[in-house]
């Protein structure tokens, strides 16, 4: 056995001081950290464990949509599909819920505080199930995108908090997740017929075409919106993405989410002290959620997946899964949960997958 990883699992006083990362009844996740050991051997088998239990664990405890882990749940896993079997039906049934919910709140109500992106993240977390597991639109799918067009703003956005970065951290951010949720669902908009609603979509349209990304990260996710929606930028301003994403791969053949941003960009900027007292913020490391970020989105771009910088990253992801399945990344926010390890190891099997690391998905 390794000794370690057996120290770190069975004696570290960090671990025992900190929370678990998830907890439920009957599931307990052991809290993220930066000493986790690297696994000898790259494991799907752990890493799909991780993407589970966190998501059944924050379903069954907290019972909500939230973008970090049952919104990344949804938004993710059903395009791994292919690899990992269909996904855990109790998640979905949680959206479905949440929606029932949504609807019956009052227009002030659904457009306050996190219910906008909570909407948003259903909306587009339905839309890839009915894409990549039933592969026709539900009438729950329907609903949602509805409701979320219902709530847009004037200007083409959604009322968004500016507090937790990278998700819940900006009004484009989220504007971009509901352009790949109109995209993805299958059908849906190719069969409008109401005004208002063609409307509507040209209006977040023309939001993401003219509006500044706040900083490079924005950048990468307008881009991957893009992929899904061939009418939103034009293809040279797509170019443009793609270098700045290659500008910033680092040594290794990882990316680093702290080099898309400055601390004071990063929503209002209430996270930059944190940051900036980061032992690492000169020279951060590469990290798992960044790497898995750029590799999937340079993929959906057209990049192929033979492209040698993209094999040196998946090279990266390979070496650096933990012992607990999940691939790290520092959180943005507190140094407590590190919720953002969730996507970094949905983001990571998903690039792996399209690059033909595991599964078939080689092109």
């Amino acid at each position: 056995m390794n000794i370690k990883k057996f120290l770190w699992v069975f004696v570290s006083p960090a671990l025992f001081a900190a929370s678990p990362q998830y907890k439920s009844p009957d599931i307990t996740i052991l809290a993220a950290s930066a000493d986790e050991p690297v696994l000898e051997i790259f494991s799907l088998a752990k890493a799909n464990d991780y993407l589970e239990k966190g998501a059944l664990a924050w379903t069954r405890k907290r019972g909500c949509v939230t973008c970090h882990t049952t919104g990344t749940y949804m938004q993710i896993r059903p395009m791994l599909t292919p690899v990992l079997g269909k996904p855990t039906e109790e998640i979905r049934e949680l959206f479905t819920g949440e929606l029932s919910k949504f609807q019956k709140l009052t227009p002030p109500t659904q457009q306050k505080g996190t219910k906008p992106a909570e909407i948003i993240y259903t909306a587009a977390g339905l839309a890839e199930w009915d894409r990549h597991v039933t592969g026709k639109l539900s009438k729950e799918t329907g609903a949602a995108l509805e409701l979320m067009l219902r709530i847009q703003q004037k200007n083409g956005a959604w009322g968004s908090l500016d507090c937790w970065p990278p998700f819940e951290s900006s009004a484009f951010q989220e504007a971009t997740v509901a352009a790949m949720a109109v995209a993805t669902a299958p059908g849906w908009r190719g069969g409008l017929k109401d005004p208002k609603t063609k409307a509507s979509i040209a209006s977040l349209q023309k939001y993401l075409r003219e509006t500044e990304p706040p900083h490079d990260y924005g950048g990468v996710v307008v881009l991957w919106a893009a992929t899904r929606m061939p009418d939103l930028l034009p293809k040279a301003r797509q170019q443009k993405l793609i270098e700045m994403l290659w500008s910033h791969q680092r040594d290794d053949g990882g990316w680093a989410i702290r080099t898309f941003s400055t601390p004071e960009k990063w929503a209002s900027g209430n996270r930059a002290k944190k940051l900036r007292a980061e032992p690492e913020f000169k020279n951060p490391p590469s990290d798992g959620h960044m790497t898995g970020l750029a590799i999937l989105v340079l993929r959906e771009a057209g990049v192929p997946a033979k492209d040698a910088r993209l094999q040196k990253a998946v090279r990266w992801l390979l070496a650096n899964q933990r012992a607990s399945g999940r691939w790290w990344t520092r959180s943005l926010n507190t140094d407590k949960y590190h919720y953002i390890t969730y996507s970094s190891t949905a983001y990571a099997l998903l690039a792996l997958m399209k690059c033909g690391a595991i599964g078939n998905e080689s092109r």
